[in-house]
């Protein structure tokens, strides 16, 4: 989780919003990434979007794991189904749920750690910049 913290960090850096993600199997990264929405004007490119995009070609996603700073987003689940990525563990899900509820009725195993620094940095952005933020989650 770490690492997919300090991918979150680099995006709010960039000016983008600050949400990463890590792929791994058997404690090993096979890839990384950030929200690059704002960066490349795409609104597609959420951090887990990113981040399975940077993996590149695999012929399988079994025995990975999808970490990500916040609770995957429907659009991001929805990857995380299509590949079956079969575990997705987040940061934290007090600033947005997300699809989590959709991810398990789908038989992925979903772990939320509530870690403060996730929390911490989401509460701070959306305070900054809350038309960006309801922009990225389609509320506006």
């Amino acid at each position: 989780m770490q690492v997919a913290i300090e991918e979150a960090k680099k995006g709010l850096e960039e000016g983008g919003i600050p949400i990463g993600a890590v792929l791994a199997r058997d404690g090993k990264l096979l890839s990384k990434g950030h929200n690059m929405r704002v960066q490349e004007n795409n609104p597609l490119l959420h951090a887990e979007m990113t981040c399975i995009r940077n993996a590149g070609l695999m012929k399988n996603y079994k025995d990975t794991i999808l970490y990500s700073t916040l609770m995957p987003c429907f659009m991001c689940a929805g990857a995380v189904v299509e590949f079956k990525i079969p575990t997705v563990i987040a940061g934290e899900s007090k600033t947005f749920k997300g699809a989590k509820k959709f991810l398990q009725r789908n038989n992925v195993k979903v772990i939320n750690l509530n870690l403060s620094e996730c929390r911490q940095m989401m509460e701070s952005f959306i305070e900054k910049n809350p038309l960006l933020w309801k922009e990225d989650i389609g509320e506006l």
